[in-house]
Parts: structure tokens; C-alpha cells; sequence
């Protein structure tokens, strides 16, 4: 389903389609597989504590449903409005971020504790959005630039 692309992403094509969700989903058996996969076969890597997408210029957690089908990544109907994917349903790329990159981008999204320091621990946003880490127009990129 993902295959290598960059030092910091796999590259894979769902079907991308609206949800009325507020997360971002996949079917939740994929969600697991991949995840076991791609996320701990890197002992040397931390696991995040989800898989984290990338499409157009935003990145996203994404979680596991059973009601998704599979080979679907079912976004926010207010974030794929402000991305470019047209007429969903359609099979897109999507990137995901290894590893080292997901736990990094994660750190953005969970709330400010006083352990976080000056890691910058974010607003307790449950996805970046198209405001958040950049694409490769900005920091976040699949470049890293």
C-alpha cells in the first residue's frame, strides 16, 4: 500500500472522501497493519501514537474505523473543502510520515504541559489543517524544507 519516497515519507494512493467526522479515518484493520509495519520496524524509531498523513499541503493524524472502507482515507469535510483533491471519492496520493517525522509533527498537536519546555506543544488541535505544517511550500514538506 506505502513504499518508500523520501527519508521522512512513504507514498501511497487511497481513495480520498469526504467524512463528517471530525479526524481523519482509515478502515481500521489497514490502520493497524500499517502501522505495525511501517512504525515498529524501526526499533530505533519511537512509535507515534497515530499514523500521520500528508495531502496537498496539510498533515493530519489519522485514525483507525471499522465503517471505513478499505484502501479509503476519509477526511474532515471542512479540511478536504480547503485542499485540492477533486470530486472525491478519487484515488489520490497521499503521503505518510515515517516514524521520526510522525512523532515530530505529532508534537504540534498535543496541548502545552510544563514538560514541554520549549517544544512548542501547540493549541491541543486534534489535525494540522491547511494552516498548520506546511507542505513542501513550507517547513513540513516532504523535503523537510
Amino acid at each position: 500500500m506505502f513504499e518508500e519516497f523520501s527519508s521522512g515519507y512513504y507514498l501511497g494512493r487511497l481513495y480520498v472522501t469526504p467524512s463528517r467526522e471530525e479526524r481523519a479515518l482509515i478502515e481500521r484493520t489497514t490502520h493497524e497493519r500499517v502501522s505495525e509495519q511501517l512504525y515498529t520496524s524501526d526499533a530505533t524509531a519511537s512509535t507515534p501514537e497515530s499514523l500521520v498523513m500528508k495531502l496537498d499541503t496539510a498533515h493530519f493524524p489519522v485514525h483507525g474505523d471499522d465503517g471505513v472502507p478499505a484502501e479509503t482515507l476519509a477526511i474532515p469535510e471542512e479540511l478536504l473543502s480547503s485542499l485540492d483533491v477533486g470530486n472525491p471519492p478519487t484515488l489520490t496520493e497521499v503521503f505518510l510520515a515515517k516514524a521520526d517525522r510522525a512523532e515530530q509533527l505529532l508534537r504540534f498537536t498535543r496541548p502545552a504541559t510544563r514538560d514541554d519546555d520549549d517544544e512548542g506543544g501547540g493549541d491541543g488541535a486534534t489535525r494540522f489543517g491547511p494552516s498548520g505544517p506546511r507542505g513542501p511550500r513550507g517547513p513540513g514538506g516532504p523535503t523537510g524544507t
